[in-house]
């Protein structure tokens, strides 16, 4: 932008807020409180006739002080103070106070509003003259104790940690309580300051206001070095999360489970679980089918009196509350498909305390309702632990909520059965081989064969189609990528129109291609298979966002922008990393596969750090999963 252009901006801006100003002030003074503000300079009034002259100002006044309250937090280099004295002197302090927060409140949500419009442009204008790392304090998981801080820091208005909260990507119920109860103490005491200066003794009011500018002053010489500490502070690493596996606490597991049994009950799911064994011998080793993201509450219907500790994804584990939970209850963190060498220490500890270890081989939930396949290193650990291995084999879970769906299905049930598939001494004797061959075969699913012989079962849902098209990324009409959308029952592409239905079966209606949405995902993934097949120089490529491990106050945060691309050398993001230039790259036979949110992002474990993409068109995301699937498989064959 040219220097002259800059110049007129601010010209025109500094002429908006004299017009504002000038408004308000014929706004004061009309109605007759002219003569009113003359009134309290010509004559002699004792400060209860100051007072109650001051209050004439009536509704005009509360106005005008709220609107200039507002003014001086989007403006930020109006002072708080003046504004603040002016309501304690005119109104008294309750009536003073509540005008100033009104326009607090207003000013917070208009800078809100505006860092959503114009986003981080502002936030750098207005905090470029801050001496503070604002992205490790945004990083740090203290920021709502740094924005209370800055509150209480000279020469920051309000303005500038409106807009750096605001940047934050804090909800907005959030964001307004940060910023009201920051605010509180500040507007407290410019309003009692006002209200002392008419209420109270002259002397003490010159006395405490002799103090506080000593105080402010003082901050002010040495903010520096204040904002040298804040910034420490902000760099010190946080506290590590416990790695060490807790004792199940049963009761806490029992709360969690019939909390969720009675929520399902109201969806309108019913559970069927069947024990074929008594008490599994300890240690064992359990391991479930995974195709609903609630396995674990299925699961818990036969094992939850055994008290077992289940693996869980280290991505839920990032965020405070959840983690609290699921350490209580017994679960500890995997970085899924990724060497993770706390994980394999903490299921050992597990099995060598005798108790009762399960997983979901799996590792991630089924796309289209078959069973996944298993990591050899998984069938490996199994032959080492040298335990007896239970399974709990579950159906109906992918109907019930699919990966891909919005929402619980009325109408579903699903099965859960507890087995035994090997003894300690069996595993002992069998050869990595067959323990593989043996439990893919137990675990093996479809849950469309399953349904078959089920005729009974009818799913009622209004949007049982809706995010079909987060699965399914190919017409098969027009062969075009990402045309489809869904809406109720119905499937729609861009190109083509009307395509077909969902039944109240997961089947397709009328003369369609594919009899069920298996059969399309299978024809989709041969497509994929051709294509890397036919192109020696394949590649997939997409701008992304790069979201990092949460503060933990959330799952993840925003850690950067870049491009991804997929090729058979591996996957490789080169872009921005918590405000440096980054470049990451993992071999293709490092990524067994890429983990995928139906319509979300797609994502990789580096040790205990996710790297969680965000692609820019979000149904491709599958797309991910599939080729990264295809270009490992690939390159294991070549291997052998």
């Amino acid at each position: 932008m040219t220097l002259q252009k800059q110049t007129k901006q601010k010209l025109i801006f500094a002429l908006g807020v004299t017009v504002v100003l000038v408004l308000l002030a014929l706004l004061a003074l009309s109605g007759g409180n002219f003569d009113l503000l003359k009134s309290l300079f010509t004559e002699d009034l004792s400060n209860e006739e100051l007072i109650t002259q001051l209050k004439g100002f009536g509704w005009r006044g509360y106005i005008v002080i709220s609107a200039l309250a507002a003014l001086q937090v989007v403006c930020t280099f109006f002072p708080a103070e003046p504004v603040q004295v002016l309501a304690g002197f005119t109104f008294g302090f309750p009536v003073g106070l509540l005008c100033c927060m009104a326009g607090v409140l207003l000013g917070s949500t208009l800078i809100y509003m505006l860092q959503n419009i114009f986003g981080d442009r502002l936030r750098g204008y207005f905090i470029k003259k801050l001496n503070l790392d604002l992205e490790k304090i945004a990083r740090s998981g203290k920021a709502v104790l740094f924005i209370f801080i800055l509150y209480f820091l000279p020469a920051i208005p309000y303005g500038m940690i409106c807009f750096f909260a605001a940047s934050m990507g804090m909800p907005y119920r959030r964001y307004i309580a940060v910023m009201m109860l920051g605010a509180l103490p500040s507007v407290c005491i410019g309003v009692s300051l006002g209200y002392m200066t008419i209420a109270s003794n002259w002397v003490v009011t010159v006395c405490i206001f002799a103090v506080l500018i000593i105080a402010v002053t003082v901050m002010f010489i040495k903010k520096d070095v204040l904002f040298a500490k804040l910034n420490s502070y902000a760099a010190a690493p946080k506290k590590a999360q416990p790695t060490k596996v807790r004792d199940v606490n049963g009761f806490v597991m029992g709360v969690v489970y019939y909390a969720a049994r009675a929520y399902l009950f109201l969806c309108g799911v019913r559970i069927k679980a069947v024990s074929k064994v008594g008490a599994p011998e300890m240690p064992s080793l359990i391991l479930c089918n995974h195709g609903s993201f609630i396995d674990f509450i299925y699961a818990a219907a036969l094992l939850r009196k055994f008290k077992p500790n289940f693996i869980v994804a280290r991505l839920y584990f990032y965020h405070n509350i959840l983690c609290w939970l699921l350490r209580t209850v017994g679960a500890f963190p995997k970085s899924m498909f990724a060497a993770d060498l706390e994980n394999a220490k903490n299921c050992l500890t597990v099995l060598k305390e005798k108790n009762c270890l399960a997983m979901m081989p799996e590792a991630r939930l089924s796309t289209a309702g078959r069973f996944e396949d298993i990591q050899d290193s998984t069938h490996a650990f199994i032959k080492k632990a040298g335990v007896s291995v239970y399974t709990v084999k579950i159906h109906g879970d992918y109907f019930a909520d699919p990966k891909w769906g919005r929402g619980f299905r009325r109408g579903a049930v699903v099965e859960a059965e507890l087995d035994i598939l090997f003894t300690a001494e069996q595993v002992r004797s069998l050869t990595p081989e067959q323990v593989k061959h043996a439990v893919e075969q137990r675990l093996y699913y479809d849950e469309f064969d399953w349904l078959e012989q089920r005729p009974n079962i009818r799913y009622r849902s209004g949007n049982i189609a809706e995010g079909l098209e987060n699965i399914l990324s190919v017409c098969p009409l027009c062969n075009k990528k990402h045309t489809l959308s869904t809406k109720g029952s119905k499937v729609f592409c861009e190109h083509c129109g009307y395509l077909t239905s969902l039944d109240d079966r997961y089947g397709f209606t009328g003369d369609f291609r594919f009899k069920n949405l298996l059969e399309w995902y299978d024809w989709q993934k041969s497509l994929f298979e051709a294509e890397i097949a036919e192109n020696a120089d394949y590649s997939l490529s997409s701008e992304v966002e790069l979201r990092l491990p949460g503060n933990g106050r959330s799952l993840t945060r925003h850690g950067g922008y870049g491009v991804c691309t997929l090729n058979r050398s591996g996957l490789t993001y080169s872009g921005t990393m918590d405000g440096e230039a980054a470049e990451l790259h993992f071999s293709v036979q490092r990524i067994y596969r890429l983990l995928f949110g139906a319509g979300e992002n797609f994502e990789i474990y580096d040790g205990t750090q996710i790297l969680y993409f965000v692609p820019e068109e979000k149904r491709s995301a599958v797309d991910w999963y599939m080729a990264s699937m295809i270009l490992h498989d690939e390159a294991a064959r070549a291997a052998e």
